[in-house]
Parts: C-alpha cells; sequence; structure tokens
C-alpha cells in the first residue's frame, strides 16, 4: 500500500513576552505525518505574517493529504495548478515549502540518509557562516565596535550588519557620516581578516545607494546586500552601473523564474535564496544549479527558526557553487536553539554537517508543545519587524 501524507500541521511557537527582534520571537513549524505514523519537519516564515501564513499552510494541507510524500515534484506542481495566484503569493509559496521540507525530510528518514546524500552527497564537511544578529541594541560607533569584537573573539570570520539606522527611502550626509562611521569601528576592530558585509534591508532609492556605496567602498564589503528597493530592478541595474562592489540579494524570491530574472540580467553577484519561501528543497535545488550556471555563487538566506536551519546545512553541504552561510544561531532566543536540542553549534565560525537521516537534527516535541502561541505576533509600530532589535535610531 502506498504510503500517504495524513496530516499536516502548523504549530505557531513563540515567546509570551518578547526579548528577541519582532521577527525573531515566534516560529511556525509544520509537521507532516504519514499513513505508517512517519513525521518529517518544515518551517514557513513568520515575519508579519502568521496568521495568513497560517491559514495557507491549511489550505495547502487539502491538496497535499492524500498524496504520496516521495513524489515532491509532482505535489508542488499540484498545488501549483490549484492555487491561481502562487506565483504572486508569499504565503502560498512558504506553505509549499514547509511541506515539501517536511518531505524531504520524511524520505531521507525513510532511506536512513542525510538530505545531502539524496542530493549529490557532500561537497564540505564544514559549512562556513557569518554573523547575523549580533549588534542588538548598537547604536554609536563604540557599541558596533565592542559587539564586532565580542564576535569575532568566537570564531566568527564574517559580520553583517546594518549602519544606517533610520533612513528609510533615501539618505543624507549625516546619515552617510553615521554609517561610514559603523562600518569603520568594525573594520578597525575585526582587520582584514574578518569578512564584513553591509545589510541594507532593500529600504533606499537608487541614488541614495550609489551614495552609500561611494562612502563605504574603502572598507572592502564582501557584498552589498538588497541595497534598492526590492521591486525596482532598473534602480538595481543603474546601482549595479554606477557602484563598484558585488551585490548579494534573494531572500524575496519565491520562485524559480524569479531567480532567472536576476540572473538572466546580470543584475547581483551572489545569490541568496530562502528554502522557506523559495519552494522547498525542490526549488531551492533548480535554483542552486542556475545559479551555477551563471557563475554566481550562492549564500542562502537563513533567518528564522532551527527546522530552516537544519535543512539549510544539509544543502550548503551538497552544493557546489557553496560562498557563505548566514547564520543568527548563536543570537537566537534560547528555545530556538533547544528546539533542536542544540544539535547545529557554531564552532569557530563553522557548522559542522549533521549526517542524521533526514534534515539532520532530532525535534524536542516536548518543548514544541509547551511554546505553542496564538493570535497575532507582537507588533512594535516604534521598530518596523524586519530591524535587529534597538538599532532603528
Amino acid at each position: 500500500m502506498t504510503e500517504t501524507i495524513s496530516s499536516v500541521d502548523a504549530i505557531v511557537v513563540g515567546e509570551k513576552n518578547p526579548t528577541a527582534a519582532t521577527w525573531a520571537g515566534v516560529s511556525i513549524i509544520v509537521k507532516v505525518t504519514t499513513s505508517r505514523g512517519a513525521v518529517g519537519w518544515g518551517e514557513a516564515v513568520p515575519t508579519l505574517r502568521v496568521g495568513p501564513v497560517v491559514e495557507a499552510i491549511k489550505e495547502a494541507a487539502r491538496v497535499y493529504v492524500g498524496r504520496d510524500p516521495h513524489n515532491v515534484e509532482a505535489n508542488l506542481r499540484e498545488w501549483y495548478k490549484h492555487d491561481f495566484y502562487m506565483a504572486r503569493s508569499f504565503e502560498s509559496t512558504t506553505a509549499a515549502s514547509a511541506i515539501d521540507i517536511a518531505s524531504w525530510d520524511l524520505i531521507g528518514k525513510e532511506l536512513g540518509a542525510p538530505l545531502y546524500e539524496l542530493l549529490g552527497g557532500r561537497s564540505r564537511d564544514k559549512v562556513r557562516v557569518y554573523a547575523n544578529g549580533w549588534y542588538s541594541d548598537a547604536v554609536s560607533p563604540a557599541d558596533f565596535a565592542e559587539k564586532a569584537r565580542k564576535v569575532a573573539a568566537m570564531g566568527y570570520t564574517g559580520l553583517k550588519f546594518d549602519p544606517f539606522g533610520k533612513y528609510f527611502d533615501w539618505i543624507d550626509e549625516k546619515g552617510l557620516e553615521e554609517a561610514r562611521a559603523r562600518v569603520k569601528a568594525v573594520r578597525d576592530v575585526v582587520g582584514d581578516g574578518v569578512d564584513i558585509m553591509i545589510e541594507h534591508h532593500g529600504r533606499f532609492n537608487p541614488n541614495s545607494a550609489i551614495a552609500i556605496a561611494d562612502a563605504l567602498s574603502e572598507f572592502n564589503p564582501l557584498f552589498m546586500e538588497e541595497p534598492v528597493h526590492p521591486e525596482d530592478l532598473d534602480g538595481l541595474a543603474k546601482y549595479r552601473s554606477r557602484a563598484g562592489i558585488k551585490v548579494a540579494l534573494g531572500e524575496r524570491l519565491i520562485g524559480l523564474k524569479d531567480a532567472l530574472t536576476y540572473l538572466e540580467g546580470g543584475l547581483l553577484d551572489f545569490i541568496q535564496p530562502d528554502i522557506t519561501n523559495i519552494g522547498g528543497v525542490t526549488i531551492a535545488r533548480k535554483v542552486v544549479a542556475l545559479a551555477e550556471a551563471y557563475g554566481v555563487e550562492v549564500a542562502f538566506h537563513n533567518a528564522f527558526g532551527p527546522i530552516q536551519n537544519a535543512v539549510t546545512i544539509q544543502m550548503d553541504a551538497a552544493i557546489p557553487n557553496f560562498l557563505i552561510q548566514e547564520s543568527f544561531y548563536d543570537f537566537w532566543p534560547q528555545w530556538k536553539r533547544d528546539l533542536v536540542n542544540n544539535e547545529t553549534p557554531v564552532v569557530n565560525g563553522h557548522y559542522e554537517v549533521p549526517s542524521k537521516p533526514g534534515i539532520g537534527v532530532s525535534i524536542n516535541e516536548k518543548l514544541l508543545e509547551e511554546l505553542r502561541a496564538a493570535g497575532p505576533e507582537y507588533f512594535n509600530p516604534e521598530e518596523p519587524v524586519w530591524v535587529v532589535r534597538g538599532t532603528w535610531k
């Protein structure tokens, strides 16, 4: 008898009194159970979308339940057939991504193989990471320098940060001077042996982004991330023609053809797909192959939670065109690490690649139940959901 998906459960977990940044205080964990009682785990994106995403998962479940979890391509295509707006709906793609990740977890467990074995085997035993989320409450150059010193001392050889405070759309000379002072403070304290990456959060017009590149290029950033508003492709092309710094982006891509647009247009140097909204492992592996064909390296976006982190490490281990991996792991609230029994620690700036079957980690289901949350996530009207806490100043 063919094994089928019998249930798809979206489990919202989080802090009752958030101590982390808004986006970091909640996770959407997806549990897929089969007719034989096997369980796979996935994760969806929560960022100020918890309610709609949970509802989208319930809708997707109506298509996935009763289908064979091994048929990841056919199942994703079936959902695409039914969801008229999938190509334009983040809620739809993150729902499908979570179920897809759980399906790959199931397949790996059934075969007794870690995910990387199903994707061509290991290209590396360790995954080099860069720290993100390390600069909460940093405002002055001295704040950034002290926190950067501590992170470098932990063994990290890459740090990403947003030095732009409250500026949005545009930035004036005062803002440029403030950003330059913060970046200089970090570069001075970590030296040239540590890569720095500048996060823009896709919030500037092209002229402001170009002015930023001119102001910060002397500090030799590895890349500028999302320098302009994500929908402004003409603005990004203008930036590419004027700024002499490498560009990374991709966390807001929600499909294979989205990625192709940027690759064909030569609009990036490094691509940052997010496995939890690009279409799961099934689509992420195709984006990796496209990027390889265009000579572009991959640095997966990886900000939300421990299931996303685990599956991302597995893909990092397998792909040939790996650049570096984002990690919030040491800067998450403790409960996120506890959900996977702290099985993916960062050691000397690297992840060791887990060899457990599936996505490589086990889930603390008792803690998962204890952390169940309901209702809308915390909202801070004084600070956008996407910033690192205490830096919107």
